[in-house]
């Protein structure tokens, strides 16, 4: 594992349980992001299987599997993936990295990574978007949710846990240019400002791109 990632890895199983129980349902609050995941969803659901990247508990790859979708989540903490066993006994969760996920080539339909690319450093983050890139298959879908903003934010205590996590902002052009860079095709890219009393109200960026198919060459 990256070694940068170690102290993002250790200070989720601190939180794991406590932020279950606070996300897990967030989506019923959240209709701006539940349409986005439908419109990922119908993408997908042809293609084949989908893969929720930082998965946390489970809950968007949860909303993916009651939408018909075969899922697997993936998540760098290994005490997240237990409450996501627990919440969602159906679905394949395992652990493991956006640097190197877990997958054959060319084997999945669609990955949503929605606010997991946020402690990936900049200059890593053209090894993550390659790797899911590898991971698609032709015509497949990523779903990406981040903060906008011009200053990181460092964590020391969560929740009156003791943690080392970095929270990166991006700029959504940036972002854009990551993925294009590695060959996606952008479809929407939008932004909306938080909901109150949801969210950390910090404005939000949405891209859903696509690997483009055999004809789009």
């Amino acid at each position: 594992m990256e070694d940068r990632f170690r102290d993002v890895q250790r200070g989720y199983d601190q939180v794991a349980a406590e932020y279950a129980d606070r996300i897990f349902g967030e989506l019923a609050h959240k209709p701006f992001d539940r349409a986005l995941v439908d419109r990922f969803a119908d993408v997908v659901r042809p293609i084949g299987p989908a893969c929720d990247v930082g998965c946390g508990p489970g809950h968007v790859a949860r909303y993916v599997h009651e939408r018909g979708l075969l899922v697997v989540g993936v998540d760098l903490s290994s005490e997240m993936v237990v409450q996501a066993r627990r919440l969602s006994p159906a679905i394949s969760f395992c652990q493991g990295s956006m640097l190197a996920l877990p997958f054959a080539d060319d084997s999945v339909g669609g990955i949503s990574a929605m606010y997991s690319i946020i402690h990936v450093p900049r200059d890593l983050l053209p090894v993550a978007f390659a790797e899911m890139r590898r991971t698609l298959r032709l015509g497949g879908a990523l779903l990406l949710a981040f903060h906008l903003g011009d200053r990181d934010v460092h964590l020391e205590e969560w929740w009156g846990k003791s943690v080392s996590i970095d929270f990166y902002h991006f700029d959504r052009t940036e972002i854009e240019r990551h993925v294009l860079d590695v060959g996606f095709v952008v479809q929407e890219s939008v932004e909306r400002p938080p909901y109150p009393d949801v969210e950390h109200q910090s404005r939000r960026a949405y891209l859903l791109a696509r690997k483009p198919g055999v004809d789009e060459r």
